[in-house]
């Protein structure tokens, strides 16, 4: 993938890695317009980068993205890069009653988000001469931590999504492309300055040289040995991993 000289559209881009990656794009010259659903934040981030746009947009509602499509067409014709970012990330103990709620609105936004966003868009990106469509998927795809059982469900899921997507546009201009970020010192579950956490900025570093290549799955060296995991003997490193877990949990809450 080309880094310079792109339209991009990044949902969830005011905060964490959506906006780590939206200024570094932005700052290589790209042309970047983020969403969010909060107008404060949004005006917030361009205001710090002058020149980048926003667009309003709830990943929840069919409505708002199909509004925001037409919107982004009509605005910006020359949009070629969707990138598929914005999710949340709860605890949750799927070993009693599940809250129902929550979990249909984490699906809705993880998983049917980027799936109704890259629908409405995927015709136009077809006219143009290269287009990419990039999913934030998680290492979570690969090895699960059990006590976010349904995130890392729909990013696994995302991760089979995008694998079936790319064979279908296999004949076209659109490559799609996958991210799957390790724990990154944000605030999706806490910002804490954990050790174990991956600063932001070595982060998005090594994803910006990822993505300049044509892997189709942009990852960091950290996360290569949980992405060749899953297989017969994908059991162990499960369950050592979340064994550590269990040990030496994630902060949560300040």
């Amino acid at each position: 993938m080309k880094l310079t000289g792109n339209t991009i559209f990044i949902t969830g881009g005011t905060s964490g890695i959506g906006r780590g990656l939206a200024e570094a794009l932005h700052k290589l010259g790209n042309k970047v317009i983020i969403s969010g659903r909060r107008t404060a934040l949004l005006e917030a981030v361009t205001a710090a980068n002058p020149g980048m746009a926003a667009i309003t947009l709830d990943v929840t509602s069919i409505e708002s993205i199909q509004s925001a499509s037409r919107e982004l067409v009509e605005k910006h014709p020359d949009l070629n890069v969707l990138f598929n970012n914005a999710g949340f990330m709860p605890f949750d103990d799927v070993s009693g009653p599940i809250d129902d709620g929550l979990a249909r609105e984490l699906i809705t936004t993880n998983l049917l988000g980027p799936i109704r966003v890259t629908s409405a868009l995927i015709e136009h990106l077809k006219t143009k001469p290269e287009a990419t469509v990039l999913y934030t998927s998680s290492v979570l795809a690969f090895v699960p931590i059990a006590g976010n059982a349904i995130y890392s469900a729909t990013k696994a899921a995302l991760h089979s999504f995008a694998l079936s997507q790319r064979f279908q546009l296999r004949h076209t201009n659109v490559r799609v492309r996958e991210i799957a970020p390790p724990w990154v010192d944000t605030d999706l579950i806490y910002k804490s300055g954990d050790p174990r956490a991956m600063p932001l900025p070595d982060f998005i570093e090594q994803t910006l040289a990822a993505l300049a290549t044509d892997d189709p799955e942009a990852i960091v060296d950290a996360i290569r040995p949980m992405r060749d995991n899953p297989g017969a003997n994908e059991h162990a490193l499960f369950e050592a991993f979340n064994q550590s877990l269990v040990e030496n949990p994630i902060p949560v809450g300040a």
